[in-house]
């Protein structure tokens, strides 16, 4: 091999070293900015042995714990999300926090988890990477906007699943949204009627009920979205992103079951 093709292959690993540093550096510093925001109380710590799927692992001393406020990121063109959660906690010693460390119905702890060595909240440097979305179940204000805040920041520079243009469903394609039946899935676009009927509020994207998307509000929300300032009428030719659970009523539809579903996209 010649030495002007040692040295390019050297300056070319030395870039993507640095490059790789560098993002490690931005996921790192996206932890511990959150680390505040989703400070809840002490639920125990432990070293993790083993990483059981994208979003919980098994301690040394077998305890489970799934990350609360986060869902796996999916998309077409999906990667072993898996694998982004083994790189950052495997080995590690890391603190559980939580409002609540009751077990879910698969007996894991949900808990917000911090690496004990650097501070870091691994649900932020999951989002900050693009390999997590926030859930549609975090109650607590202050540790919503700052996993949001993560998201967005991957969204904008498209990192991870953000790189792959389908990861964000279409309203006008409803098709699209129906293959992901049962999916956590993020969908955009304009409300163009807001109706009630019965006990249910219905944003709807499109005029044909049996094939177009709609979002589904139940009365006893109501006083939740009162409370939060927003008026569900006034975001008819509004602009929204919704996340949630992907059904099939006619048409593709999400129900919001927490006001942080919805956001205004391009007018906030």
């Amino acid at each position: 091999m010649r030495l002007s093709s040692i040295g390019s292959e050297f300056q070319f690993g030395r870039r993507a070293t640095s490059a790789l540093c560098g993002l490690m550096l931005i996921a790192v510093a996206a932890g511990q900015a959150l680390a505040a925001g989703c400070s809840f109380e002490l639920q125990g710590d432990g070293r993790v042995a083993a990483v059981i799927d994208a979003r919980s692992f098994r301690l040394e001393d077998g305890r489970e714990v799934r990350l609360a406020g986060i869902e796996p990121a999916t998309s077409d063109k999906t990667t072993d999300r898996r694998s982004a959660l083994a790189a950052i906690v495997v080995g590690q010693q890391v603190t559980l926090r939580g409002a609540d460390d009751a077990p879910d119905r698969y007996g894991r702890q949900p808990a917000f988890v911090y690496l004990a060595s650097s501070d870091s909240l691994v649900q932020g440097l999951l989002l900050s990477q693009g390999d997590a979305l926030v859930a549609a179940d975090v109650a607590d204000k202050d540790c919503a906007a700052t996993l949001n805040a993560a998201e967005a920041a991957a969204r904008q520079a498209k990192r991870g699943t953000w790189a792959d243009p389908s990861a964000i469903k279409n309203t006008e394609s409803p098709g699209d949204i129906l293959a992901g039946i049962g999916r956590f899935t993020v969908v955009e676009g304009r409300v163009l009627s807001v109706r009630q009927a019965g006990a249910t509020t219905y944003l709807n994207f499109g005029r044909n009920w049996t094939r177009d998307f709609a979002v589904t509000i139940s009365r006893r929300m109501m006083p939740a979205f009162a409370a939060a300032g927003i008026d569900l009428k006034s975001l008819e030719k509004r602009r929204i992103r919704v996340r949630g659970w992907v059904e099939a009523r006619g048409g593709p539809r999400i129900e919001a079951l927490r006001v942080g579903q919805i956001e205004l996209i391009g007018e906030n």
